[in-house]
């Protein structure tokens, strides 16, 4: 799959909404969650995200395959905590806490770019957010290169293979040809950033002459409510962490 594409019905009522506007509402969740400790402000939220998921057009068997490596590292921190915890007396709590918080951060970035078209992103961060065109152009071109990642992965282990170089079942060779695999990706996609700026540059996207915009992006007073909604919900599952008692700052 490409995890790079949207993947939602473009006509559903959330996924519609201006690209900023729906930056804006993970914005304000993911602050509002890493600001304490405890599990029932993050649980809420989650709980909140999952059931908006419909709203975004996509449907949740869709979004668990989009986002297994999401959860695949939830896992890993939470095992990590487990066994390097020095307290353990409320481990258990911590985790939780941890697992939930990871999610609940994560799933809103995870919903607004499986519902967003990059070149929308692009001209609603010059056009609604006032970013500079050489950033959000360059940030379109980033994005269209992720799948491109996935493709040469394929190819250095296919031809890797081809050459006969397998490392069969022992472990110390299949990391090492790992590890080297992603070094030959790392610099392939270092070369090709490079080139790609460079003739960013030679066409004039550093000439500081004033761009026009080929596609509006319109922030509406829906985008603004939606933005306010989200906000309410930010407030409500802090609040009630709070009478909940169970509000830990992380700054205590």
């Amino acid at each position: 799959m490409n995890r790079a594409a949207p993947i939602a019905d473009p006509a559903a009522p959330l996924a519609r909404r201006n690209p900023v506007a729906k930056l804006a509402a993970a914005a304000v969740l993911a602050l509002a969650l890493v600001v304490s400790l405890d599990p029932v402000a993050p649980a809420l939220a989650l709980a909140v995200e999952l059931a908006v998921v419909p709203l975004f057009g996509i449907r949740y068997r869709v979004l668990a395959q989009r986002a297994w490596p999401l959860l695949i590292s939830v896992l890993g921190a939470v095992l990590t905590l487990f066994l390097f915890a020095a307290d353990r007396h409320h481990i258990l709590t911590d985790a939780l806490a941890l697992g939930l918080r990871i999610v609940a951060v994560a799933l809103p970035g995870v919903l607004v770019f499986a519902t967003t078209d990059p070149t929308d992103l692009a001209d609603a961060l010059v056009q609604n957010a006032r970013v500079s065109a050489r950033f959000a152009i360059g940030t379109l071109a980033a994005w269209r290169l992720v799948p491109l990642l996935g493709q040469e992965w394929r190819l250095i282990n296919a031809a890797r293979r081809a050459r006969g170089v397998d490392p069969g079942r022992n472990p110390v060779a299949r990391l090492r040809l790992f590890a080297s695999a992603t070094f030959t990706l790392l610099v392939g996609a270092i070369r090709r950033g490079t080139r790609l700026a460079t003739a960013m540059d030679a066409r004039g996207f550093d000439s500081g002459i004033p761009r026009t915009t080929a596609r509006r992006q319109h922030f509406t007073r829906t985008d603004t409510a939606f933005i306010a909604a989200t906000c309410g919900v930010a407030a409500l599952a802090v609040t009630v962490s709070v009478l909940a008692g169970t509000f830990r700052p992380v700054f205590s």
